[in-house]
């Protein structure tokens, strides 16, 4: 996703209070409900995601192998929560459990929000967990294409909690082997999607591959639909509800 983060928008909307914390490389915009927003909410969330970085940190140092992989990762006893949830998203798509730490970071914190808020949305480098009680258009931003940013998804509150995460072959440092300009997946949890949207970018060379990218979604359950842009063609799959917009924003 772009750095400028140009999709990080306030929603238009009074039912909603939005916050960034931002931890070394983790850098979360976050929407609660208004009435649910206390002056120390920010400051307690920063603590958790230091946390959870102490907490996978560690385990990168004991385990260097867990970075380096690129497939299938079995984690050990001494694995904690935040290294095992993102081995288990990867293994099922067939890509490397580091494919999978910003949607599992955006899902562990988003589900530590819901404690305390009914409504909860965690953007971290585009990896989007939701949980909302009206629809929200999450903007795609794909580059160069001429589709970049004059699309969005619609997620309705019935589809939540879920995530909805992006990856790119020619957008941001995130590693991919594919040259799609937007690899985007919508699954019932933010660590598989952020996975599945790695596998997915990963199966397209050229626009030929657009189309027969999707071939591993229907057997991934969890796995609600794909969306694929390569210049300025589209292609997609399952439930994907597109809005010619951009950015995230209520609608």
């Amino acid at each position: 996703m772009s750095g400028k983060r140009v999709y990080r928008k306030e929603l238009n909307s009074e039912r909603l209070t939005s916050f960034r914390v931002t931890v070394k490389e983790t850098d979360l915009w976050i929407a609660v409900n208004s009435a649910s927003y206390d002056q120390q909410l920010p400051q307690l969330i920063e603590q958790y995601v230091w946390g959870l970085r102490r907490q996978l940190e560690q385990y990168l140092a004991a385990e260097p192998a867990f970075a380096a992989a690129l497939g299938l990762y079995l984690v050990g006893d001494n694995a904690p929560p935040i290294a095992r949830e993102m081995a288990v998203a990867a293994n099922r798509v067939g890509v490397g459990p580091m494919a999978a730490v910003a949607g599992a970071f955006a899902q562990s914190v988003g589900l530590e929000l819901l404690n305390c808020s009914p409504e909860v949305i965690v953007e971290n480098g585009g990896d989007v967990f939701l949980k909302v009680d009206a629809p929200v258009l999450v903007g795609i931003h794909a580059g160069s294409s001429a589709l970049s940013d004059k699309l969005a998804l619609q997620v309705d509150p019935e589809q939540t909690p879920l995530g909805v995460c992006t990856s790119s072959g020619s957008v941001g440092p995130s590693y991919s082997a594919g040259k799609a300009d937007a690899a985007v997946v919508v699954a019932e949890s933010a660590s598989l999607a952020d996975a599945a949207a790695t596998a997915l970018g990963n199966s397209v060379s050229g626009p030929e591959d657009l189309e027969k990218a999707f071939s591993f979604m229907p057997e991934v359950e969890g796995i609600c639909g794909g969306l694929l842009i390569y210049a300025d063609q589209l292609a997609a799959w399952g439930r994907i509800n597109l809005k010619k917009t951009g950015s995230l924003r209520e609608d």
